[in-house]
């Protein structure tokens, strides 16, 4: 049995010890920059699974609509935005027809935006768990991104139909989509675990991200192209790492011209959020069950 297949047993076991069998753990708080150790999350990547799985059925248990809440959230955003901005105030798309403009944004927004809230408390959440069992505390706001992610993926079916009616030829710069996926993922688990070990200690958090959120998508080009702000402050703009991932999104969608400037700024923040944050949340981490 693998370390992964261990921790698992135990936590849908009641009354768990907190060591793994043949293997005694010493939990101490660690000094200066410890090491990420990547090999050991590898390990338990069994446990990540179960994690992300039993995120997505306490999700939807007891919904009488199930997974269709995926596709309803972004789809009624699109429509209210339509009416609102697309119709009353008359906010140009880029020649895209409005909804499948905003529609392609607002599932990759939704999907981080989810995703950050959920990891951001995933850990208070797993208290109970952090307490009686050792592994690698990280897992479980990755697991919370990770079951956002299957919320993505139901969509993009979608987005494809919504294409083909309002007649979008999507070309073959889709293949670069994954690509674009995967940073929104990365930059998800960089804010998740960070934000997750914040509110460990600071509850506030918890309160203060659902405003931070709401900034966050008014400052990134959801209801509106980038081609509507002024050019002397593009600059500014290309430092929020979303803003170049959803308008390199809708390029490899409907085979715009790619901003690449954009697209490596914002892969720079990723990767730098992502490491910095891990490093930090390794710092800590093994106080979590001190404080939790």
């Amino acid at each position: 049995m693998t370390s992964g297949e261990a921790i698992k047993s135990r936590i849908k076991a009641a009354g768990a010890r907190p060591s793994l069998p043949g293997r005694e753990v010493l939990v101490e708080p660690s000094r200066g920059w410890p090491s990420l150790r990547v090999r050991e999350l590898w390990e338990f990547r069994e446990l990540l699974y179960f994690l992300a799985w039993r995120d997505v059925k306490i999700r939807y248990r007891q919904t009488v609509l199930g997974v269709a809440w995926a596709i309803l959230q972004p789809l009624l955003t699109t429509i209210m935005f339509w009416l609102l901005f697309g119709r009353l105030a008359g906010i140009k798309s880029d020649g895209i027809p409005y909804p499948v403009f905003a529609f392609a944004a607002l599932m990759l927004w939704s999907f981080f935006s989810n995703a950050v809230t959920a990891s951001s408390n995933s850990l208070v959440g797993s208290s109970n768990l952090i307490t009686k069992v050792y592994f690698p505390r990280m897992i479980i706001p990755i697991a919370a991104v990770g079951a956002g992610l299957i919320d993505l993926i139901i969509t993009l079916p979608l987005l494809v139909v919504m294409s083909l009616y309002y007649g979008v030829v999507l070309r073959w710069t889709i293949s670069i989509v994954p690509v674009l996926i995967l940073l929104t993922t990365l930059l998800a688990v960089g804010v998740g675990i960070g934000l997750s070990a914040l509110n460990v200690r600071y509850r506030d958090v918890r309160f203060a991200l659902p405003f931070v959120v709401q900034l966050w998508m008014f400052a990134s080009p959801i209801i509106y192209p980038a081609s509507m702000l002024p050019t002397r402050w593009r600059w500014l703009w290309r430092f929020n790492p979303l803003a170049g991932i959803i308008e390199n999104f809708r390029a490899a969608l409907f085979g715009r011209q790619f901003d690449w400037v954009a697209l490596a700024v914002s892969a720079l923040i990723t990767m730098g959020v992502l490491v910095y944050s891990a490093f930090a949340f390794r710092r800590v981490e093994k106080s979590f069950a001190d404080i939790i």
